[in-house]
């Protein structure tokens, strides 16, 4: 292990002193016994928190229905809303140091992953969708309507807020995936409510303290914090939420959905996946071994595009899996807040041990698995794992383990490597590397997945939409599809 940490900020320390519970109409609510926010490099209590309950829920609920209703956000004009985005895409950008800090120490990534992307990404994130603010528009129509005799008609389409907004948010990237829900939401006019994962609601209460002093109005971003079965189940079925949406599993989503079209809410769901990196024979082999390192343990793996199963060509196979085992072998291992560490502790306990789980049933089912570099006991650390001798069938092929597992796979015909990359019941991302420009505009059209990148993998960009096919989720994040679903649509029809 390395022995370079970075020390807290003092307005680290003050924070966790702060937030003691849900961020309800502008303040912090510290009701009910407070449990402990852990952090993952060790084991320790890093706060304590106060969680929701069903009651506190349709207060927040209540609270953002109210900011709704009596238009302090969505009576705005356009332009005043967008220039409290750009303020408060300004205050993270001034806090990001403090925000990145927060992040991992209570997730556990890299800091370097919370300063570029966490806290980077968003700022950028943040920007790109306060513009879409003064952009937002409706369609007129030359309709031929025949009744009554000589009447003469105008219709045009209004896009207008859907309203309440409950945003469900995972704990892999907790701080920029609440921004990719609330941040359209507010840009199109509506209110929000966000309930953060369990293990890691720090970061998402500092953002709502943030967004307060850019301008928000009180009661406009609320954060009720919550377990998921009970907070966020209530969230999706409660009657007064016009939208629902929600990261995780595909299991949880499933639930989500349901009980969001109960009320007839409208749902987005961005789900699990079990992404696929196909390299033909022409590929730069050391391009496709940094992009699987990066696309395969970015955040140890905890990265719902991250790439999980690669189909290699049989002539790379063999020095791409030795590439791989040299790397893992040898990589650094410490706390997040070691910026020269590498391998870095996965978010809890619960989930290390799951991670665990699937790699023995691996081995039960006789795949080789080759452990990298040695981690240690204390903290919630997981060694970066090559996976060989693996066939289709086996469960760390078909099943999403959210871990640093690449699992590699030899073919020799291209046809038949395109049919295990679809052979999946999820499809939200996928990675083809080749050389030849034909092969590309061969292929991606075929490959059943979201998104497909090209000789590159897990990039985003806040124009290009992001969400997934098959089982892997219901609409997309980022550019104009993102803020049209916090829209809804209506016609217009004028006789005169």
């Amino acid at each position: 292990m390395t022995n370079k940490l970075i020390v807290a900020l003092p307005e680290v320390e003050a924070f966790l002193q702060r937030a003691r519970g849900s961020f309800i109409d502008g303040g912090f609510r510290e009701q009910g016994t407070p449990i402990a926010i852990i952090n993952p490099a060790d084991g320790s209590q890093l706060s304590s928190v106060a969680p929701g309950n069903v009651a506190l829920a349709d207060e927040a609920v209540a609270i953002t229905k109210g900011s709704f209703d009596d238009r302090r956000w969505r009576g705005m004009s356009p332009a005043q809303r967008e220039r409290i985005l750009l303020k408060f895409a300004d205050l993270v950008e001034q806090h990001s140091e403090e925000l990145a800090q927060i992040e991992t120490l209570n997730q556990g990534k890299s800091i370097n992953i919370s300063r570029a992307v966490d806290a980077g990404f968003s700022v950028d994130f943040i920007r790109y969708m306060a513009g879409w603010t003064t952009k937002l528009e409706g369609k007129t129509g030359d309709v031929s309507i025949g009744m009554p005799e000589g009447a003469n008609f105008n219709a045009y389409t209004l896009r207008q807020p859907v309203g309440v907004v409950a945003a469900i948010v995972p704990w892999n990237f907790p701080m920029m995936i609440a921004l990719w829900k609330a941040i359209p939401a507010l840009a199109a006019g509506c209110s929000v409510v966000v309930k953060p994962a369990s293990e890691t609601p720090l970061s998402v209460l500092r953002l709502a303290e943030l967004a307060v002093e850019a301008g928000v109005p009180k009661g406009v971003f609320n954060v009720i914090l919550g377990s998921g079965s009970v907070v966020g189940q209530h969230l999706a079925g409660h009657a007064d939420v016009d939208k629902v949406t929600f990261t995780g599993s595909t299991e949880v989503g499933k639930v989500i959905g349901h009980a969001a079209v109960d009320h007839m809410a409208s749902f987005s769901l961005e789900l699990g996946g079990k992404n696929p990196m196909l390299v033909l024979a022409d590929a730069d082999i050391e391009k496709a071994v940094n992009g699987a390192l990066m696309g395969g343990l970015l955040n140890q793996g905890q990265v719902c595009a991250a790439a999980s199963r690669f189909y290699v060509h049989r002539s790379l196979h063999d020095e791409f899996c030795s590439r791989l085992r040299s790397v893992v072998d040898q990589m650094s291992v410490g706390p997040g807040m070691d910026p020269q560490a590498q391998v870095n502790p996965v978010v809890s306990q619960r989930h290390q041990r799951s991670i665990l789980q699937h790699l023995e049933r691996a081995k039960a089912q006789g795949a080789n698995v080759h452990y990298g570099v040695q981690v240690p006991e204390e903290g919630f650390y997981v060694s970066p794992v090559i996976i060989s001798d693996a066939k289709q069938t086996f469960d760390i092929v078909r099943e999403e383990a959210f871990g640093p597992i690449l699992t590699v796979i030899p073919f020799d015909d291209v046809n038949e490597a395109l049919a295990m990359v679809n052979d999946s019941e999820l499809g939200l991302a996928a990675s083809l590397w080749t050389e030849s420009l034909s092969e590309a505009m061969r292929l991606t059209p075929e490959i059943e997945a979201g998104t497909v990148w090209v000789n590159t993998h897990v990039t985003l960009d806040p124009s290009l939409p992001f969400g997934g096919f098959k089982q892997s989720g219901i609409g997309k994040e980022f550019g104009q599809e993102a803020i049209y679903s916090y829209t809804k649509l209506k016609s217009i029809c004028i006789a005169y």
